[in-house]
């Protein structure tokens, strides 16, 4: 369902020309740079028979020890995530240091033809490693992953998104593409990198390379992983960003459905774990062992760390920078969704277009950072500087780049640099003088535009940084232009820029402020960050959607937002429910069931008992396809239409019943059956799960939704209101609630009127 304020073109999403035109179990999506199937994923627990004796056979000693294991895995998601991000700073900050020292070097020497070639060449060569990669080895790890694992945790299945090789690339081709100078970003991949790693934790490892643990195979259910997977995202923004409690914010408000206060306390022990690890390995890092890393690096030092001193009309200022910051980020959403939709013309004519792009990306950003600093006059440097001016080596504020002796080009300090150094130089304090306005506002508009171009790349990228960089150049040109006017010093601009930039793209507002507030170790900039975040946000609402849905629904993901259309009201489920409908019965015969497996795609059939066993038809419960594999490869059969007796039970384990890791599944084309056994029946009734979630069929669809939703189900049993009629009408899946099935049995409904409405009045998005 598109976010209510979502312009009409991004309700089409890109693969509308591939979507069956009838209701079906089966959907694509692109998924990292390729088109791929996509499911639902089971987060109702089946209560079956098979089930509830399971669980009482269970002793306190093996539910202590599932209980434990939670919480161990939560500590390894941390250690293992701090240690991942930890490894991709030290890695980017000296690739990309020893390109800038040695470009620097030559520069120093005259050799700025030479320079220019190295510096060109050597971007180039990183980011065709990271294209390279990423297409051929796993197309998934394109992106940033967050639209990826924000639809996960929604319900929404992917192949490859959280297996190993998909790990692995997106690790080396994030810390290849950020050292290649490219205007990306870190803590999105790394989002998505702690989910792989939960996810991995979770299935017990991963089979195709054979790195399993059978003592790790705990959680095999969708619903176990589902808060794994939350517990790795967090601790991705947590290990980018040094934020802990911003990181168990993040996961709260922009990539979880479902929330409870057992995976709040797991999710901040998690985080807990990597601000300590961190800690410990910074201090190391202090001591000079790292190599360049140390000299920069968004997650070493405080960016800002002044007392903050301002008075009240300091917030007419704060006002104007949240409004045109939302009106940005607005604007920023709407470029950057149709780049993505022009770079997917170009991406369906094969992989090689998709690697040629990055690597055309690259040259021209790279002679963009290499020569628009010439166009800078150089700067006289300020007397009693706190640093050495000009500055000869890694990074600093004052960067000589092709100026005399005693002069420093302030352009090359933010351009001629990483995003992480040219962050801490626009967040500095006491620098009111050192950048000309002139030189932030080229900065600003390079930012703003090579981020644009450079995330839709087929390569690991996040929009997170690029953002704040973005926006911290938007703010401090601001504080230059109030000049005196304005209490507040050029560093602390920079930073509420970031947050008006951040807010009016992103749109969240609690997780961002915290995220900001524990980056720069400032506490007093909490009322003004405040301010500026819920102006942003407010504003840029009233234009388009937040960056992650407007991708989400360019690529397809069928995601079930938290609001109901207004439209939905109108119509009941029985308005939108469709067919045909595959029906079991309660002891069905095994070459029936065969056929209506080959048949259709479905992963969920009603189980329903008729005479001799029931007086009238009655819906007996919900099977899923895969427990239905699980019986016939156990080939448990019987020769006559009667009921298992309960020895037949102690035949199965619940590991057979388990879901599967991320790869491939059980397909009926692998299960073999003699003409014997296809003339055989199964009894269907202690394997199905006898209390699934069921709605009469005159229920207003918006219920319906809210229901589905917040549950988390796959599938909606729709019974009819009178007796007198079949026990059931039809089955709801997610793809019943997606407003293109809904307006195309329904082309008479129309959202622009509600459209129009909620633009004038933003605030109807959150009404339910």
């Amino acid at each position: 369902m598109p976010n209510s304020t979502t312009e009409v073109s991004v309700s089409v999403p890109l693969l509308s020309s591939l979507r069956p035109a009838t209701n079906s179990s089966s959907q694509v999506a692109i998924v990292g740079s390729n088109v791929c199937p996509i499911e639902s994923l089971d987060y109702e627990i089946a209560e079956n028979d098979f089930f509830k004796q399971d669980w009482r056979a269970r002793s306190k000693v093996q539910i202590f020890q599932y209980v434990f294991m939670k919480w161990m895995l939560c500590f390894f998601i941390g250690i293992i995530v701090s240690l991942i991000g930890f490894t991709n700073n030290l890695a980017v900050e000296n690739l990309a240091g020893v390109k800038f020292v040695i470009t620097s070097n030559m520069m120093l020497a005259g050799r700025f033809t030479m320079g220019f070639l190295v510096f060109t060449v050597t971007n180039l060569v990183l980011t065709l490693f990271a294209s390279a990669i990423t297409a051929f080895v796993a197309p998934a790890a394109a992106g940033s992953g967050i639209p990826e694992v924000k639809a996960y945790l929604n319900g929404v299945d992917a192949p490859e998104i959280f297996s190993f090789r998909t790990l692995l690339v997106k690790i080396v081709g994030n810390i290849s593409a950020v050292s290649g100078s490219l205007l990306i970003g870190k803590a999105g991949p790394m989002v998505h990198t702690g989910a792989c790693v939960a996810s991995i934790l979770g299935q017990g490892g991963s089979k195709r390379y054979g790195l399993t643990w059978r003592w790790l195979r705990y959680f095999n259910n969708d619903r176990d992983r589902r808060d794994l997977v939350t517990c790795g995202s967090a601790a991705g923004i947590a290990a980018s960003f040094r934020a802990p409690v911003g990181g168990v914010l993040f996961a709260l408000e922009e990539m979880s459905s479902w929330w409870r206060s057992a995976l709040l306390w797991r999710i901040f022990f998690s985080t807990a774990v990597v601000a300590i690890v961190l800690r410990a390995l910074i201090d190391v890092c202090l001591s000079g062992k790292c190599g360049l890393f140390g000299k920069g690096g968004l997650i070493m030092f405080d960016v800002y760390s002044e007392d903050s001193s301002y008075h009240l009309g300091d917030v007419l200022s704060v006002l104007l920078l949240g409004v045109v910051g939302g009106i940005l980020g607005s604007f920023y959403n709407f470029l950057l969704e149709k780049v993505l939709r022009a770079y997917n013309f170009i991406y369906e004519k094969g992989v090689a277009w998709k690697i040629v792009l990055a690597c055309a990306i690259s040259i021209f950003t790279s002679c963009l950072l290499f020569g628009l600093p010439f166009l800078a006059p150089c700067q006289p440097c300020p007397v009693g500087a706190l640093e050495q001016c000009p500055t000869i080596g890694r990074s600093g504020n004052f960067k000589k780049y092709q100026c005399p002796p005693g002069h420093y080009n302030d352009l090359a300090s933010l351009i001629f640099n990483t995003n992480d150094d040219a962050i801490k130089n626009l967040f500095s304090k006491n620098t009111d003088f050192e950048f000309h306005y002139l030189s932030v506002l080229v900065f600003f508009v390079t930012c703003f535009f090579l981020s644009i171009l450079s995330y839709g790349i087929v390569a690991p990228a996040g929009l997170f940084v690029p953002v704040i960089v973005t926006g911290a150049s938007y703010g401090r040109f601001v504080g230059m232009l109030l000049g005196s006017n304005s209490n507040l010093n050029h560093g602390l601009f920079a930073v509420l820029g970031a947050a008006s930039f951040l807010g009016g793209s992103m749109r969240m507002t609690v997780s961002l402020c915290v995220i900001l507030l524990e980056l720069t170790n400032n506490l007093l900039l909490l009322p003004m960050m405040m301010l500026v975040l819920l102006i942003s946000k407010t504003v840029a609402d009233a234009f388009n959607a937040n960056i992650y849905n407007l991708i989400m629904k360019i690529k397809g993901f069928p995601y079930l937002f938290n609001h109901v259309e207004p439209y939905m009201r109108q119509l009941t489920v029985g308005d939108v429910v469709t067919g045909p409908l595959q029906v079991f019965n309660g002891i069905e015969k095994v070459e029936t069931i065969v056929h209506v497996l080959k048949s259709t795609n479905h992963n969920g059939f009603p189980v329903v008992d008729g005479p001799p066993h029931a007086a009238a038809p009655v819906l007996h419960g919900l099977i899923l396809r895969a427990h239905i594999l699980t019986l016939l490869k156990k080939r448990v059969f019987l020769s006559s239409p009667v009921a298992f007796d309960s020895k037949a039970l102690a035949l199965f384990k619940a590991d057979e019943f388990a879901k599967k890791g991320s790869g491939r599944g059980d397909r009926i084309e692998d299960v073999e059956l003699s003409e014997e056994e296809l003339n055989m029946y199964l009894d269907l009734h202690p394997f199905s799960n006898a209390s699934p979630y069921t709605v009469l069929e005159t229920m207003s669809l918006a219920k319906a939704l809210v229901l589905f939703r917040e549950v988390g189900l796959r599938h909606l049993l729709v019974t009819p209101k009178t007796s007198d009629r079949p026990p059931l009408v039809g089955i709801l899946t997610r793809h019943d609630f997606m407003p293109e099935h809904i307006l195309g049995l329904r082309p008479s409904l129309s959202r622009s009127r509600w459209k129009r409405l909620r633009i004038r009045l933003p605030f109807l998005a959150y009404i339910d």
